[in-house]
């Protein structure tokens, strides 16, 4: 039989959890055992996630409201998990912004500066934060949501391709980094989904013909079993991974 919680006691940490695919990966780890300690901008969206993961589960979330555009804030939170928990056992970057779609030459400083400091400086401040926690657990993968975009190039699309293009090899850089330890690094390219992100860069697309945002979350949680040792060195794509599946 297949168990339906196989991360029961892990502490996993999600940013963007407040709505589509973060939200979808904090609700489906909390269904597979994990306590998630969730962070979004605005505390009603937090509670609202933590009414679905009681009611899902009959346990309550960490509710952390924090803005990822002051990414500094991230440094006293690693503090206050250590004292609770002493680690984390999974950590999970899904909080991103598109940004403007326009020319490269057209991109304002302050939407360029936007684009960089959510997709990528933050990520950075969570690496750098957490990454003593998640060298005190026996099994700590560290994933974050890239895009195709970050490899296959589209115009108008430079600082959002830039962030994840410069996502990829930092997350890249620190995997190789911990060949020697218990934790990994990984991103994973959702493709196109049924989001809100999505919808404001193709408002004609029929939003229906995407996958929802919960059917990644079969694959995060793969990753994220302390049983499992994650791909190295490459980009997981969720296309290819579901094709894959019997």
């Amino acid at each position: 039989m297949q168990d339906e919680t196989p991360l029961q006691g892990r502490i996993a940490l999600v940013t963007g959890a407040t709505r589509g695919i973060g939200q979808a990966i904090a609700l489906g780890l909390a269904q597979a055992g994990a306590h998630v300690i969730a962070l979004g901008r605005t505390q009603g969206a937090l509670e609202a996630l933590d009414d679905e993961i009681f009611a899902a589960t009959g346990e309550h979330a960490t509710l952390v409201p924090i803005d990822l555009r002051q990414p500094e804030s991230l440094d006293p939170l690693g503090g206050v998990i250590h004292e609770r928990w002493g680690k984390l056992d999974i950590v999970v970057g899904a909080a991103g912004v598109l940004g403007a779609l326009t020319p490269v030459t057209h991109l304002d400083p302050k939407a360029w500066e936007h684009i960089m400091t959510v997709n990528l400086t933050a990520n950075w401040r969570l690496i750098r934060s957490f990454d003593p926690l998640l060298r005190a657990s026996d099994a700590g993968p560290a994933i974050f949501l890239s895009s195709g975009v970050a490899q296959n190039w589209r115009a108008f699309w430079g600082g959002y391709a830039a962030s994840k293009a410069g996502l990829e090899a930092l997350v890249g850089c620190y995997d190789d980094e911990m060949e020697n330890t218990t934790v990994r690094a990984i991103c994973v390219n959702p493709g196109a989904m049924r989001t809100r992100m999505r919808a404001g860069a193709f408002p004609g697309e029929d939003p229906m013909s995407l996958p929802a945002p919960e059917e990644i979350v079969p694959l995060m949680v793969e990753l994220a079993r302390p049983d499992r040792d994650p791909p190295r060195g490459k980009v997981v794509s969720f296309r290819d991974w579901a094709a894959a599946r019997p």
